[in-house]
């Protein structure tokens, strides 16, 4: 079904490195000063990267030692940005990097729960690590910016929806394994199913501020069109981790 013609391509607090999903902000009574944040995050972009994201399982708090292996490659991205063609000088920063993906999964780190691994947030730029359990799926939805997608370990599959007279419709599959990027465009909805009996992980990076713009997302079943919830997300995620806790202990 996979279309192989497809372009593809925390602060410490004692022995805790964990940086907050609260921000760096909050962290400063824990000993970080702002001179200590990472340089790819001016204080400029601290306002908006660093508020409360989420709450739940969903996002993964990221450990020090992962935002500081992963500078020079966000440092790329954030320049890259400002190109006349963003998205594809960002892909291209990703295609360089995404050449080793044994290399990204060193700097991101082994997945080990379904969840989000957020490495910078501001208007122009959002950058997070997806990682999916052994064979979860994501409904369809939309992002309603351009996003540029890299695996570094394991596979993805994508069906890709287009809207008709009579609401949805699937209309291409992408697969993507390791060592693969992609670019979706803003108007593009889509899919995701980890096929696999291992997690699958993937660095996703898009043009804009990613959780503060208001989207859609598609019933699986019904194909029924709903604003973007984000507790019915979190539910998905928390149910996949249940899952694969279930089967670990079967």
């Amino acid at each position: 079904m996979c279309n192989e013609n497809e372009e593809s391509s925390k602060t410490p607090k004692g022995n805790d490195k964990e940086v907050s999903r609260r921000g760096m902000i909050k962290t400063l009574g824990l000993g970080l000063s702002l001179t200590a944040l990472p340089s790819f995050m001016p204080s400029k972009m601290t306002a908006i990267s660093l508020e409360i994201l989420d709450h739940g399982e969903r996002i993964i708090p990221i450990q020090k030692k992962e935002l500081e292996q992963m500078q020079k490659f966000i440092e790329a991205c954030v320049k890259a940005n400002k190109e006349s063609n963003p998205q594809k000088a960002v892909k291209e920063v990703m295609k360089r990097a995404f050449s080793n993906p044994a290399s990204m999964l060193k700097a991101i780190g082994e997945p080990k729960k379904a969840g989000l691994k957020v490495f910078l947030r501001s208007k122009d730029l959002t950058i997070f690590a997806a990682t999916w359990t052994p064979q979860m799926n994501l409904m369809p939805h939309n992002h309603l910016m351009w996003a540029n997608i890299g695996i570094y370990t394991g596979r993805e599959d994508n069906i890709l929806w287009e809207r008709n007279n009579e609401g949805l419709a699937a209309s291409k599959a992408r697969c993507l394994f390791s060592g693969d990027v992609t670019s979706l465009d803003k108007n593009a909805i889509h899919s995701v199913t980890n096929p696999l009996q291992r997690f699958t992980g993937g660095l996703h990076i898009y043009g804009g501020d990613f959780f503060a713009t208001e989207r859609s997302q598609w019933n699986p079943e019904t194909l029924e069109e709903k604003p973007s919830n984000g507790e019915v997300i979190r539910e998905v995620f928390r149910q996949a981790n249940k899952q694969m806790r279930k089967l670990k202990n079967d």
